[in-house]
């Protein structure tokens, strides 16, 4: 093509447009291989199973959380720590006198043995109860003498225990996290004298333990204290069992073979010594028989007896 002809070309009108609307179709056409190849790659990768690499990732963030709960520290059942203070304490045999005072609840005029720790605030007033440790709420009930009361299990069969609620955010069978709020503190019947508060229980198999031991503890030092106190109880149980398996030395006289027999020896000579008085029993008896008639009452000292006493 010469300059001319060229020059001719671009004297026309309708090259400008047409120029522009092939860029058009092609920048169009890019576009939408583009978004198809997309919805390709979305539409394989939403068929594909997970992979083993992220298997691994769900499974290592489920042991974290279980290595998190179990290295949790046991907080105060209330969201405001500085509001709320014990008024009552467990009872604890190994306490003060003073102590073992506060952790008696008198109802219905007798007094009973805190198996917790009774939260309440100087005003009187309610407050948010939170969750002490992370958890599976597995009871929500209403008790006639506790109130409301919201129990939660924790790893190694340690459960916590919220009683006298007055109202309760959480449901059974829900997870919860260490500050959740559970409910509110209210008033029960076995605990008037707290007025608004919240009774607060840690088991462990079942078992109540001391809260006020373990808060800022671990639940394993709950496992190494219940232990503990198993293998003194293992130990002081041992000499007893001892001392009642030894013989005592009149048992050991008695089943003497030895002795069996000099005493079966002796029996057997007093039966000998005792045959003549039986050989002679017929003038024994004589003897007797005018001693016997002599002590017998007459009818007539029989007849004046009741004279007498008149």
């Amino acid at each position: 093509m010469t300059k001319l002809k060229f020059k001719r070309l671009m004297r026309k009108k309708w090259l400008y447009p047409a120029l522009y609307l092939t860029v058009a179709a092609l920048v169009l056409v890019g576009v939408f291989w583009y978004q198809q190849s997309s919805n390709d790659v979305g539409n394989k990768i939403a068929e594909q199973p997970q992979s083993d690499v992220q298997d691994d990732v769900v499974t290592q963030d489920h042991d974290s959380q279980v290595v998190m709960n179990q290295n949790e520290n046991l907080d105060l059942p209330v969201a405001d720590e500085q509001a709320a203070s014990i008024v009552t304490k467990f009872y604890d045999y190994g306490a003060s006198k003073e102590d073992q005072e506060s952790a008696l609840v008198l109802y219905n005029n007798k007094y009973y043995q805190s198996e917790g720790v009774d939260y309440t605030k100087e005003d009187g007033s309610t407050f948010d109860v939170a969750a002490a440790l992370s958890g599976t709420v597995t009871e929500v009930k209403e008790d006639p003498l506790y109130g409301n009361v919201v129990e939660i299990t924790h790893d190694d069969d340690v459960t916590t225990v919220y009683a006298s609620l007055d109202e309760v955010s959480v449901e059974a069978g829900s997870e919860v996290i260490q500050g959740d709020v559970l409910g509110k503190a209210g008033t029960n019947s076995f605990g008037q004298a707290s007025g608004v508060h919240v009774h607060f229980e840690v088991r462990n198999e079942g078992k109540p333990v001391n809260p006020e031991k373990f808060f800022g503890q671990p639940i394993s030092k709950i496992k190494e204290e219940a232990a503990k106190q198993d293998e003194a109880v293992k130990e002081e149980a041992a000499p007893n069992a001892t001392t009642e398996e030894q013989p005592t030395q009149d048992q050991q006289i008695t089943d003497d073979p030895a002795q069996g027999t000099n005493s079966a020896d002796e029996d057997a000579d007093a039966g000998n010594e005792s045959e003549p008085g039986e050989e002679d029993g017929q003038s024994t008896d004589d003897e007797l028989a005018p001693d016997d008639e002599q002590q017998a009452p007459s009818e007539d000292s029989a007849s004046s007896l009741p004279s007498t006493q008149a």
